[in-house]
């Protein structure tokens, strides 16, 4: 029963573990490192806008967490040398099932944006789908970068 507990506990921490790991892909979010720093404006309408899947984070805390929570359903199987089998099984099939986990937990709905600037070039940017404020073809929308980074809003 002890070892049960144990496989519940580390599930709880790799959930934890990999909702740490979502970021915010937002027009509406900024980083700290983001905040109070000078950013430059631009202007520009909405041609074309589609919805697209932002790919999930590929770090590996999932794997890793997989492994310690496979290892250690596997260690509670069994006796002797097909216990450690078992274990070592239940780690690389945790490893690989924690990585896809991740992945899978962390990817997001976007939203591909192709925007016709004031200057009359065209550009494209991807970014998290807001169903509460979409953006759709004719908006007129603001583009603010900053380090390297740039979120469109009405």
């Amino acid at each position: 029963m002890k070892t049960n507990k144990a496989v519940i506990i580390g599930m709880l921490a790799v959930t934890s573990l990999l909702s740490g790991c979502a970021s915010n892909l937002q027009g509406d979010s900024y980083s700290r490192e983001d905040a109070r720093q000078v950013q430059s404006v631009k202007y520009g309408t909405v041609e074309d806008a589609r919805l697209v899947v932002i790919e999930g984070t590929k770090t590996p805390i999932g794997s890793i967490a997989g492994a310690a929570v496979g290892g250690l359903a596997g260690s509670s199987v069994g006796g002797g040398t097909g216990s450690n089998i078992i274990t070592v099984v239940g780690a690389v099939a945790g490893g690989l099932a924690g990585g896809l986990a991740e992945e899978e937990l962390t990817k997001s709905q976007g939203v591909e944006l192709v925007i016709r600037m004031n200057d009359n070039s065209v550009i494209s940017v991807v970014q998290k789908h807001d169903p509460a404020n979409p953006l759709t073809v004719g908006d007129r929308v603001r583009l603010m970068s900053v380090n390297g980074q740039t979120r469109v809003s009405k």
